[in-house]
């Protein structure tokens, strides 16, 4: 009997611990939501993309500009300036060591790499659009420019690509005319380029001159020079004034300072001034001013 008993007990026993089992239970906030689709943010400077979720970013629409070279992108003031602080100390020291403005150097990246967003300087870091040409014998890459599949230089950071650019320029005797000009004549560099073959749009100096006024960047060739910058004074258009026409009256036979007053609803009073009348007196064919 006492053996039945203690094998009922720890059947028991066990049967209990079996059932207990320990629930973890995980729970969401009520307004959780996944999110459904993410936006890649690339930096210029071509590091790791950031992911940001696209949830919880308002988009805004920025103002854009186009700037096209050895390609055509859409990009942003801000964008602009972005590169700006990236690539300024760069083009300062190479004002320093080579004699190229750092306004053309920022300008010419600027325009030439859609301010580091054009497939050029994504794929090659050539922030400049130099093509390989016979003495090049480092890497390269195939892009469509003035021809199919032109051979671009590659570059491993676009420092390289900025020093290039400064001995590209510097070694080539069709371009010795640009380092006699003043080193903070920006438009003469920006037209002696074009004159020396550097770019085949025949607006390429207007473009380049606009960039570098648009975000001051021969602010920094006066930081070089050592002298105090005087941002220049952009002139602003008159907006031409619509011409009003007087609406005029030619006095007919039986019309009276009375009657033309009230056919055009306007005083007597109002009327003889607006004509210099000193009386009541008019004659047919006369022009009367009634507004």
């Amino acid at each position: 009997m006492i053996r039945k008993t203690t094998l009922l007990l720890i059947v028991l026993f066990a049967v209990s611990c079996t059932s207990r089992k320990v629930v973890i239970q995980t729970t969401r906030p009520k307004n959780y939501k996944p999110p459904t689709k993410v936006e890649v943010v690339k930096p210029i400077d071509n590091t790791n993309p950031v992911v940001v979720s696209t949830d919880s970013v308002k988009t805004i629409e920025p103002k854009t500009e186009i700037l096209e070279a050895t390609t055509r992108v859409k990009v942003t003031p801000e964008m602009v300036f972005a590169y700006i602080d990236l690539y300024k100390v760069i083009a300062k020291n190479n004002m320093v060591q080579y004699g190229i403005p750092a306004s053309i150097c920022l300008g010419q990246g600027i325009l030439e790499s859609g301010a580091g967003t054009g497939p050029l300087s994504a794929i090659a870091n050539n922030h400049f659009g130099i093509k390989c040409h016979q003495d090049w014998t480092g890497p390269s890459v195939k892009y469509d420019d003035d021809a199919a599949q032109e051979c671009f230089r590659k570059y491993n950071q676009a420092s390289e690509s900025y020093n290039d650019h400064a001995l590209f320029l510097k070694s080539r005797r069709w371009y010795e005319p640009l380092f006699k000009l003043e080193k903070d004549d920006y438009k003469a560099w920006a037209k002696g380029l074009k004159a020396a073959g550097y770019a085949t749009d025949p607006k390429y100096p207007e473009k380049l001159i606009g960039i570098i006024e648009r975000y001051h960047l021969d602010q920094y060739d006066a930081e070089v020079l050592g002298k105090e910058y005087v941002a220049p004074v952009v002139p602003v258009t008159p907006v031409a004034q619509p011409v009003v026409k007087k609406k005029e009256y030619e006095v007919i036979k039986g019309d009276t300072m009375y009657s033309i007053s009230k056919k055009f609803n306007i005083s007597i009073d109002d009327l003889k001034a607006k004509n210099n009348i000193p009386d009541n007196t008019i004659s047919v064919g006369q022009v009367l001013i009634i507004e």
